[in-house]
């Protein structure tokens, strides 16, 4: 893993043309949202760093910090509070005191695609920030992979072969890359189209922040 280049994406990023472009029409019509690369959120000294997909239209995308401002962050801050990884208040417009605690948040792909559907080129493009984001935590020992396409993208940025790692929800892998050992936590991802068809469940997604929360305790 390398430091060469930043852990996050620069403001005006233009790897992507589709999402540039894309961006550039929300902006268009929501001049005063964030409308650019989302920023990592937590704490730099962070055990655990949680992986998701890609920010949403009307959510990180319009505030600037991921799972805030629709649906899919309700779930994730919920289930953070009750295992003690954060502190404070979470509001879904983001202005509040919410901080987190050994852990961190980000994204494999950091601007908002269309549909809320990245291609791969696309998460190759953005594939070396999420390599940066890791070399720089140099304390984590615990992913979470929000969603099968944030868990191929841990298993490619660790240089692994994913028909080794299959995705399944529950599911836990032991990773080693680099000289680094890392436990990896499945989970399908809390987009509000899951948790509303039922195939995702609260006590399903604590049931794997407990497992999270179990191997960290195990670890000190």
């Amino acid at each position: 893993m390398s430091k060469a280049i930043p852990p996050e994406a620069p403001a005006y990023c233009t790897l992507c043309p589709r999402l540039v472009s894309y961006i550039k029409d929300i902006a268009a019509a929501e001049p005063d949202w964030h409308n650019g690369p989302v920023d990592s959120f937590g704490d730099t000294s962070a055990r655990l760093l949680i992986i998701g997909m890609a920010p949403g239209r009307g959510g990180a995308n319009r505030t600037g910090r991921p799972f805030t401002g629709d649906g899919a962050g309700d779930l994730l801050y919920k289930a953070l509070a009750k295992q003690g990884f954060s502190q404070g208040v979470f509001e879904k417009n983001g202005n509040d005191d919410l901080r987190l605690k050994d852990c961190m948040i980000t994204n494999a792909v950091r601007c908002v695609p269309p549909k809320n559907k990245p291609t791969g080129e696309e998460t190759r493009n953005c594939r070396p920030f999420l390599i940066s984001r890791l070399a720089h935590l140099p304390n984590t020992i615990a992913l979470f992979a929000l969603g099968r396409i944030a868990h191929d993208n841990v298993i490619s940025t660790l240089g692994l072969r994913r028909a080794a790692h299959p995705f399944g929800h529950g599911a836990e892998h032991n990773l080693v890359s680099d000289g680094r050992h890392f436990r990896l936590f499945d989970s399908y991802h809390c987009s509000r189209y899951n948790t509303n068809t039922g195939r995702l469940t609260e006590p399903m997604f604590d049931a794997v922040f407990e497992a999270v929360r179990t191997y960290l305790d195990k670890s000190i």
